[in-house]
């Protein structure tokens, strides 16, 4: 399974947030350090936000924060929430997409079980075990 750049950097955003949880990050200087597009990461963490993973804050003093502590959040439903608009196959999307093999396709119900185990596997692990803290903060 390969995750989009949407989701990679919405798992980097947290991993880096969980280093310094009480501490707000403004878009701009997670881009800088996490070197990837302040305009893209504005939209993920967006959808973080959305999730209710993220609380974001506008004007001076804000920035964005973790909305619950790094031992709360599952990886798998960070996956989830980030990956819900990707289907992992075309006739997984919500149009049922156009496979011709669909009223006999004996392969989507084995996908959809990969797909659950996947999320269950991410799911034994939380954001606490990922934590990312750069060296120079000792």
């Amino acid at each position: 399974m390969r995750l989009t750049s949407f989701t990679d950097y919405g798992l980097r955003v947290l991993m880096r947030m969980a280093g310094n949880p009480a501490r707000a990050f403004t878009t701009a200087e997670l881009a800088d350090e996490l070197q990837v597009s302040r305009n893209h990461l504005a939209k993920v963490i967006s959808a973080l936000a959305a999730a209710r993973l993220l609380d974001t804050r506008r004007g001076g003093g804000g920035g964005a924060t973790l909305a619950k502590a790094p031992v709360d959040i599952l990886l798998g439903d960070v996956v989830a929430a980030l990956e819900s608009d990707q289907a992992l196959v075309e006739c997984f999307a919500a149009s049922g997409g156009a496979c011709t093999l669909t009223p006999h396709c004996r392969l989507k119900s084995r996908l959809a079980h990969a797909e659950t185990a996947f999320i269950t596997d991410l799911n034994r692990s939380t954001l606490a075990d990922c934590i990312y803290a750069p060296e120079s903060m000792g």
